[in-house]
């Protein structure tokens, strides 16, 4: 990863970017612009957006390397475009796909991407389905989807769906529909076939919190298992957010991505 044009760090405005998905839809997304070439992409979780802590302390981290850094809200979240859905794993990857096709479009390269809970799976999908990157950052993702269902919606979601078709969900000051569709996408998407599918010459960074109270750290080790070349990295300590490991996060992630600079240059 070439850093060479890059300028110093917070050099230029965030540039505020529109980009047209698949269903015409439009993604938003925030540019950490250096000069740089390269750009790395930034994948937010399950009901976030672009602006949570992870992100942005992230993308600051790489800023400051000298490589620009996009993160963008996936289709249904945060400012950009389109419904919200609870599952819609391989959407959001064909999202991400969109968001990597501008960048190229403007002899832009994307060497990286990175995702956090929910969008740690979706850049791993990305890479088992699009196989055009070379390194992956995959943040406290979840290995097996069909746990981690009963404790959001409650034991009993399947027989209420198949009753009712849908039901609404409360999430803080804010309600969100899932449907008997999107919790088949969700179940029927395989994380194990998925990674078996990644390119051997794919290197894959798992991430994850020994204290993960949202997704257990044994799905961290899971990864480590199947995907041919990865490395594994528990963060002691450290809840789903990192909440108190933000700058260990940042300094695992980034040592990582100077690999990926040393390797390239």
């Amino acid at each position: 990863m070439d850093s060479s044009q890059g300028t110093s760090a917070c050099a230029e405005e965030q540039q505020r970017i529109e980009i047209l998905n698949s269903h015409n839809e439009k993604l938003v997304g925030l540019l950490h612009e250096t000069g740089s070439t390269e750009v790395v992409v930034l994948c937010h979780g399950f009901r976030s957006n672009k602006n949570d802590t992870v992100m942005k302390s992230v993308a600051a981290a790489i800023e400051k390397e000298g490589i620009s850094a996009f993160r963008f809200d996936f289709s249904g979240n945060g400012e950009s475009e389109g419904s919200f859905y609870f599952g819609n794993y391989n959407h959001e990857a064909d999202d991400l796909r969109s968001v990597i096709q501008h960048f190229s479009n403007f002899n832009r390269v994307v060497p990286l991407i990175l995702g956090h809970s929910k969008g740690g799976d979706v850049v791993l999908l990305y890479a088992s389905k699009y196989h055009d990157i070379s390194n992956v950052i995959n943040l406290s993702g979840r290995y097996d989807l069909k746990k981690g269902i009963g404790e959001r919606l409650g034991v009993h979601f399947l027989e209420r769906l198949k009753q009712q078709g849908f039901f609404d969900v409360k999430d803080g000051t804010s309600v969100y529909r899932v449907t008997e569709e999107s919790i088949l996408e969700r179940l029927n998407t395989d994380m194990h076939e998925a990674c078996l599918k990644i390119d051997k010459d794919c290197r894959v960074l798992t991430v994850h919190g020994s204290e993960d109270e949202i997704i257990p750290v044994e799905d961290a080790r899971e990864f480590a298992k199947i995907i041919p070349n990865h490395k594994l990295e528990i963060v002691e300590g450290a809840d789903h957010c990192y909440t108190k490991h933000q700058s260990q996060l940042v300094t695992t992630v980034m040592e990582f991505i100077k690999t990926v600079t040393v390797k390239n240059n």
